[in-house]
């Protein structure tokens, strides 16, 4: 997640957004935020900051078929990394945004100083291991090179499923949080930490990667079929969601969303997309 995008400073992310929001054409058109007062202005279209898959995909089938009918303008702003949609939301560019799940976010915020929720789950991405070099996990010896995510939460999270298929052991009780100094034996692995939007373009360069579910889509990758390991569903608290600042969470408008992402046809969306690589999670967020 993030051109080295550790969650440096605010003001790193801040200087990337004023680059990106100007490049898409944001600085002219700030979202629906009342200027002067930081309070959303319900009578302009909901304007959402997600990544493009499968997140603004899934926004877009909202916009397009179930938006008009229960009376919300919706407007889809799509952003290739994943820390530009909580400061363009922090900071009042945008209303809302779709793209992340809890542990994320609390690592987000903490780091930061934002003040951002979670309003309703709506899917999930299995994080998977995928090669272009090897076809299965027993093909995986020592001496070859793993490709990770680079941000805090994925990087444990993508060392879990690599413990939990025996490619390596974690120290007792690592959590969510792990990195590569929790790793009591890496069998012989040699790991690489990219950038999460990165990985899809690494698999060139190493013998095999964990890569988030959205990127492995983005990349023409089929999770369910190309992955050498997949993230199980169940019981699982990656559930991406609809989040607002803090204080917006009864926005009519942001009320109206969260119904329609948590639909039977937004269901029925997701389930005919994306074949089981990516599966409907709905409920109350957080």
């Amino acid at each position: 997640m993030r051109v080295n995008l550790k969650l440096t400073t605010v003001a790193a992310a801040t200087a990337a957004l004023a680059l990106t929001l100007g490049a898409c054409g944001t600085s002219s058109d700030p979202g629906s935020t009342t200027a002067g007062e930081g309070k959303p202005d319900t009578s302009k279209p909901l304007v959402v900051a997600a990544s493009p898959t499968p997140h603004a995909d899934i926004l877009n089938f909202v916009k397009d078929h179930l938006a008009a009918k229960a009376g919300l303008k919706l407007q889809v702003k799509e952003f290739t990394d994943y820390v530009l949609p909580n400061t363009a939301t922090e900071k009042g560019e945008v209303d809302a945004n779709y793209f992340q799940h809890k542990p994320y976010l609390d690592d987000f915020n903490k780091k930061n100083g934002t003040h951002i929720v979670p309003v309703v789950n709506v899917h999930l991405e299995p994080l998977g291991l995928y090669s272009k070099k090897l076809d299965g996990l027993k093909a995986i010896k020592p001496g070859q090179s793993v490709a990770i995510p680079n941000d805090t939460t994925n990087e444990g999270r993508a060392l879990k499923l690599l413990a939990d298929n025996g490619l390596i052991t974690l120290k007792d009780g690592v959590g969510a949080e792990g990195n590569l100094a929790d790793i009591k034996d890496a069998k012989g692995l040699k790991f690489k930490e990219l950038e999460a939007a990165t990985l899809p373009r690494a698999l060139n360069d190493v013998d095999s990667a964990v890569i988030n579910g959205n990127y492995a889509l983005e990349a023409k990758l089929k999770p369910a079929q190309d992955s050498l390991a997949l993230e199980k569903s169940e019981g699982n608290p990656y559930a991406n969601f609809l989040a607002v600042k803090q204080g917006n969470e009864k926005d009519p408008r942001v009320v109206k969303l969260a119904k329609l992402l948590n639909s039977p046809e937004v269901k029925k969306f997701i389930e005919d997309t994306y074949d089981g690589s990516v599966v409907p999670s709905f409920g109350q967020a957080g």
